[in-house]
């Protein structure tokens, strides 16, 4: 893997294991050689996790809307900065130069980023590993409901495999790098008639 995508909060939440457990994410990919694509931003997680990879003199590539980086919002030690126009750009572009995908703890946002990253390794518009990191079991109802979902009857039991999950990064990044996706018929997780 050369570039990791991570989704997170621009808040820090209310534990300090959260930020942690960013810091050690950011800790790992500078040791590793794998580039932090995240959303450029320095507040909360965001500047938690960028902060540990530049310290450890990794490559940490910004990706964010121009009406974010005017509020002062973007992290001043970026080794690369996309400014792009929409957050609808800004996904794609992340999606663009990444090899895969983490969810840590966040909000709103961050569910959604890495639902439409999911959502389009579902569609075999790409065959990455996403996966969520679920420091302190944040992300346990979510996985709940996700096997619900497939209980139901609404996803395929191929694409809940195929979203990845581990309590910690390092582990999660482990899983990443020998992710295979499940196959159903000849697209990924897709099966044609």
């Amino acid at each position: 893997m050369r570039n990791v995508c991570v989704f997170l909060g621009s808040n820090p939440g209310k534990s300090p294991a959260y930020a942690e457990a960013v810091a050690e994410a950011g800790r790992t990919l500078a040791e590793r050689g794998i580039g932090l694509v995240y959303g450029g931003a320095k507040n909360g997680l965001m500047g938690v996790l960028a902060n540990a990879v530049a310290d450890g003199g990794g490559r940490v590539v910004g990706v964010l809307p121009g009406f974010l980086k005017a509020k002062e919002l973007a992290f001043d030690r970026l080794t690369e900065m996309h400014e792009v126009d929409t957050m609808h750009e800004r996904k794609a572009k992340m999606a663009e130069l990444s090899d895969g995908f983490v969810a840590m703890p966040g909000g709103l946002g961050t569910l959604e980023e890495f639902f439409e990253v999911a959502t389009w390794g579902q569609l075999g518009l790409h065959a990455k590993p996403a996966g969520l990191c679920n420091v302190l079991g944040y992300y346990d109802k979510l996985a709940g409901f996700l096997d619900n979902m497939v209980q139901e009857g609404f996803v395929k039991p191929v694409h809940r495999e195929n979203l990845l999950q581990a309590d910690s990064f390092p582990a999660l990044l482990e899983i990443m790098v020998g992710f295979k996706p499940v196959v159903a018929g000849k697209w990924f997780g897709i099966e044609k008639s």
